[in-house]
């Protein structure tokens, strides 16, 4: 049961991912930290490299370079941190962290203004991302802020590369300090295929969709489930 709903909740963030760019950890991760909390954050860093890899192949051409080896360079630190969080925190305090990452990047993803987008921006929209998305398998959310008003093409491919790259660097430090586990990387590989068609389908369906509704609903979804995961974890 708890493969399924894990299962269910990749091909629903998968979809999503595919047509906007950006929020199936949003999804996913909740409800991972709901039903196997001891898969967090690898199983997901591991679920990076095949959705962001369909994505970077498919729109390979609107990719800004420049930005992704910025975002790249910033991530460093950022994943070192991470890693560090991960190794540091039982797995009651990793998932009232997580809890408050989801909140924060729903409460950014909001309210943050547009955001100037040059080398700094990019450094520092890489090092919360590599912070993020390695202790908490959430790293969308700073750069979809940094490039939200891209045109999409842009944004998701540029997201796709910073995020296969990143996944690479989040992945190879979190195994050098043990946190990667045979049962994490089995959880990963069942949920792969449902990842890819996901992503295959959002594509597919992504002028269809109505945007003015499909954001907020993520959003809601991830503040709700955020909530829920710190109340599950203090009680």
């Amino acid at each position: 049961m708890d493969a399924m709903c894990a299962i269910l909740a990749a091909l629903v963030g998968a979809t999503i991912q595919g047509s906007v760019g950006f929020g199936m950890n949003l999804v996913t991760v909740p409800v991972l930290a709901l039903v196997v909390p001891e898969a967090l954050p690898a199983s997901v860093v591991l679920l990076g490299f095949p959705i962001a890899g369909m994505m970077m192949r498919h729109e390979h051409h609107a990719i800004d370079r420049s930005g992704v080896a910025w975002v790249l360079l910033g991530r460093i630190p950022g994943t070192l941190l991470g890693v560090w969080i991960v190794s540091t925190l039982a797995t009651d305090s990793l998932a009232v962290l997580i809890g408050f990452a989801l909140l924060g990047a729903v409460a950014f993803s909001v309210w943050a203004p547009p955001l100037r987008v040059h080398a700094r921006s990019q450094l520092l929209a890489g090092a919360v991302s590599g912070t993020t998305g390695t202790a908490a398998g959430i790293g969308g959310p700073p750069l979809a802020l940094l490039y939200q008003h891209h045109p999409g093409p842009t944004m998701r491919s540029t997201l796709a590369a910073s995020f296969f790259f990143g996944t690479m660097l989040s992945t190879l430090t979190l195994v050098v300090a043990g946190e990667v586990t045979r049962g994490d990387v089995v959880l990963a590989a069942l949920m792969t295929p449902f990842v890819l068609a996901g992503s295959v389908y959002g594509r597919r369906v992504a002028i269809y969709l109505d945007r003015g509704w499909l954001r907020p609903a993520v959003l809601c979804f991830a503040g709700v489930s955020a909530v829920v995961v710190i109340v599950d974890a203090i009680l």
